[in-house]
C-alpha cells in the first residue's frame, strides 16, 4: 500500500512540475498573442484587462496589408520578412553543408593536431559579440557592404560555422566506423561512403542542426542592428523593436510583428520535432 501511494506522489508531482513548466514557457508567447489581438485601451486599462473585451485581428492586417494608422515600421514587415528569410536560409545552408564536410574530416580522418582543432572550433562561442563588433565592422565598411545582405550572411556564418561543425562532430563520431569500413570494403571511395552511407545515417543529426542553425540567424539582432539601417537589409528582429509613433510605442503592433516573426521558426521546429529528438539522441553517443 505504502508502494502504492509513492508511486501516486511521484506521479503527481512529476505531472505537476512538467504542468508548471509548460505555464512557464507558454505564458510570456500567450500574452504576446493577447496582446496582438487587443486594443492599446485593453492594455492600458486598469486594472488590467488579461483577456480584451473585443478581440480583433486588424493589428495583423495593418501589418501584412498596410492600411489605415499602419506606421513606417509597418510598411517595411513584408521587405524586413524577406531579408531574415533571405538571410537566414543562406547562413543555414552554407554552414550546414560546409561545416558537415569539416566536421566528418575532424571525426574520421586522423592528422596532427586534430584534437586541439576540434576543441579551438568553439572559440568563437566564447568571445562576446561586443568585443567583435568593431573589427567586423570595419572589414563590412572596408569591402563596402554596409547596409547589405551579405554583409549579414558572412557575419552570422562566422558565429554558426563553429556551432555547426562542433554539433556534426558528435553526430559523426555516433556512427559505428565499421559500418563506412564495410562499404568501402564493396567498392566504395571514401566520399562515395560519405554520401552513400554515412549522410543518410546522419540525417537526423543534419536535420536537428539546421533548425538550430535556422533558429539563430533568424532571432540574431546584435549584429543586424549594427550593419543593417535601410529595409535593403533590415531583418524582422531589428524592425520589431521600432514600432513607435508620435504618441509613443506602438505595443499592440510591436506584439503583432512579435508573433507572425515567431511563426516560421515555431512552425520549423513542431514540423521537424522528430528528427530534433533524434538528432539530439544521435548525438549523445559515440560509437
Amino acid at each position: 500500500m505504502t508502494v502504492a501511494l509513492n508511486k501516486k506522489l511521484v506521479g503527481f508531482f512529476l505531472y505537476f512540475a512538467v504542468g508548471l513548466l509548460v505555464v512557464v514557457i507558454l505564458a510570456p508567447y500567450l500574452w504576446l498573442f493577447i496582446s496582438s489581438i487587443s486594443t492599446k485601451k485593453d492594455l492600458t486599462s486598469v486594472p488590467l484587462r488579461w483577456f480584451p473585451s473585443k478581440p480583433t485581428f486588424e493589428n495583423y492586417s495593418r501589418l501584412l496589408l498596410g492600411g489605415t494608422g499602419a506606421t513606417d515600421a509597418a510598411s517595411q514587415f513584408g521587405r524586413c520578412a524577406l531579408n531574415s528569410l533571405i538571410v537566414a536560409s543562406a547562413v543555414t545552408l552554407i554552414s550546414v553543408f560546409f561545416g558537415s564536410l569539416y566536421a566528418y574530416c575532424l571525426a574520421r580522418i586522423d592528422f596532427k593536431g586534430r584534437n586541439i582543432l576540434s576543441l579551438t572550433i568553439i572559440l568563437p562561442q566564447l568571445l562576446p559579440p561586443i568585443a567583435l563588433i568593431i573589427p567586423l565592422y570595419l572589414i563590412v565598411r572596408k569591402l563596402g557592404l554596409l547596409d547589405t545582405r551579405p554583409a549579414l550572411i558572412m557575419t552570422y556564418i562566422s558565429f554558426i560555422l563553429p556551432l555547426v561543425i562542433w554539433l556534426m562532430i558528435g553526430h559523426f563520431r555516433s556512427i559505428p566506423t565499421d559500418i563506412e569500413e564495410a562499404a568501402r570494403i564493396d567498392g566504395c571511395s571514401r566520399i562515395g561512403a560519405l554520401f552513400r552511407v554515412v549522410l543518410p545515417l546522419v540525417a537526423p543529426g543534419i536535420a536537428a542542426t539546421f533548425i538550430f542553425a535556422f533558429i539563430i540567424a533568424w532571432n540574431e539582432f546584435f549584429y543586424a542592428l549594427i550593419f543593417s539601417s535601410t529595409q535593403s537589409s533590415k531583418t524582422l528582429s531589428v524592425l520589431v523593436e521600432e514600432f513607435s509613433s508620435k504618441f509613443g510605442e506602438d505595443y499592440v503592433l510591436m506584439s503583432t510583428a512579435g508573433v507572425l516573426a515567431s511563426l516560421p521558426p515555431v512552425v520549423l521546429a513542431l514540423i521537424f520535432q522528430k528528427y530534433i529528438v533524434q538528432g539530439l539522441t544521435a548525438g549523445s553517443v559515440k560509437g
